[in-house]
């Protein structure tokens, strides 16, 4: 008999595309501390695993033009978290930060220090960035090719796994009084050298509670499985329907053996969002307000034009599709993209959408709507419990990372109405059973590096 999983659940903060409805009078500051402190807390009282921060680099752009399709103004990541660990006493503290276009040593050093301060909070999600203009913010400048870019990711994070396991348990002696921590010659020496880092010296930061940090990773390409199979506790997925979960969850679980892994030391969460009502078909009416306000007119062309790969701002929003076909090759509207809508032939996929569009008689916006939909789950707290539940049960995911689409108030109705049905079905804990985050998702002590020290 098969045992019976348990639902994990986590909160991303919305606001790093067009998820979140301004319009709503109860939308609230993506700035204001007291904003992160509901969300946070209210993820917290639903006994959540995490609380996911996106991030951004640079203000969000198209044709050279920053555009409103995404919060203006992100404070940074490790800013937060750190003041909101803090606020919470069990909630892990998950963030996202790049590798392309930061330095190994800054990043491992801040997140072991939020691992401290959280008492064995913190999570990392590893990311890369493949946008042009986000590297014009930087030394470097420019964009990673997506093969380089993923040698860059895998051997940043490696160097990150050597400074953390540099410290070894038995090199820290805490004097208690002074408060200072001691160690031997040794402790906390690396070198490293490879592609992409020639680095030495001393990492300043003792191990933290959980060994090390939390990894996440948010790719889907087979790069992004293969990286994830290999050193993730986690992976950030997009396949929240039934048939593509259970296929995405196949593969990724499939390829953890041959890393000498095994299958429960990867969770897979895929990102959801939600709309709850007090019946389903009242939910469903919510839902397709939400639409509206979440793909405007402006929304829909933005979106046409990163298929089209073309200036549609002459286009009608509500008229047809464009008659003209995209242009394959390089991405020209969002800089540094070079491949578009997931390495599909775009005019394949504007093929798709002329027959959908056709078939229903849909406007450039509504089929915009239709192919970009959102809502994961929709519907009455019940009926949004046992979907939840029932895929979870069916192996398309191990839980789900909620996006609400108003902030800082949209996990409120969830928490107060959809987990206690959870708790009923015997799904989802009632007190956190562990202090660390890791503890909390059913993970072991993190594996050791094989080189402590370094290596070339």
């Amino acid at each position: 008999m098969t045992e019976t999983k348990q639902v994990h659940l986590a909160a991303h903060f919305p606001g790093v595309n067009n998820t979140t409805v301004w319009s709503d009078p109860r939308a609230g500051s993506h700035i204001e501390f007291e904003s992160f402190v509901h969300f946070a807390q209210t993820a917290e009282r639903g006994l959540f695993d995490f609380l996911f921060l996106a991030e951004g680099l640079r203000l969000r752009e198209q044709n050279g033009h920053i555009y409103d399709l995404d919060v203006v103004g992100r404070p940074d990541t490790f800013t937060i978290l750190s003041a909101l660990a803090a606020v919470t006493e069990h909630l892990g503290l998950a963030g996202t930060i790049n590798s392309t276009f930061n330095e190994p040593v800054e990043v491992a050093r801040q997140f072991a220090s939020l691992d401290h301060l959280s008492d064995g909070r913190a999570a990392w999600n590893v990311v890369t960035s493949w946008d042009e203009f986000t590297g014009e913010n930087f030394r470097r400048g420019g964009y990673l090719p997506s093969d380089q870019r993923y040698v860059r990711a895998r051997q940043f994070l490696e160097v990150a796994l050597e400074l953390w396991d540099s410290w070894r348990d038995d090199d820290i002696v805490a004097d208690k009084v002074s408060g200072r921590f001691l160690g031997r010659d040794d402790a906390g020496t690396f070198w490293h050298t490879d592609s992409q880092f020639d680095i030495s010296g001393n990492f300043a930061v003792p191990r933290s509670p959980q060994g090390r940090p939390v990894i996440f990773q948010a790719g889907d390409s087979d790069d992004g499985r293969e990286f994830a199979a290999a050193r993730a506790d986690a992976i950030f997925s997009r396949h929240s329907k039934l048939d593509e979960g259970r296929a995405f969850y196949a593969d990724v679980k499939g390829r953890l053996a041959a890393h000498g892994r095994r299958r429960e030391e990867l969770l897979i969460l895929p990102a959801a969002t939600f709309v709850l009502g007090d019946t389903d078909t009242e939910a469903a009416e919510i839902a397709h307000e939400v639409r509206l306000a979440q793909v405007s007119g402006q929304t829909a062309i933005k979106f046409l034009e990163q298929l089209w790969n073309r200036d549609l701002s002459d286009h009608d929003p509500d008229g047809p599709l464009p008659v003209v076909d995209p242009i394959p090759g390089e991405n020209t509207v969002s800089k540094g993209r070079a491949s578009v809508r997931l390495h599909r032939d775009p005019r394949d996929v504007a093929k798709q959408w002329r027959a959908l569009a056709e078939s229903r008689n849909l406007t450039t916006r509504e089929l915009i709507i239709e192919v970009t939909g959102r809502q994961a789950f929709v519907g009455s707290p019940a009926t949004v419990a046992h979907e939840i539940n029932a895929l979870v049960q069916a192996d398309a995911s191990d839980g789900f990372i909620l996006v609400p689409h108003l902030t800082p108030g949209g996990l409120d109705r969830f928490v107060t109405d959809v987990v206690p049905i959870l708790q009923d079905l015997g799904v989802y804990r009632s007190a956190y059973p562990g202090r660390t985050l890791r503890e909390n998702l059913g993970l072991g002590a993190p594996h050791r590096t094989n080189a402590p020290v370094g290596h070339a």
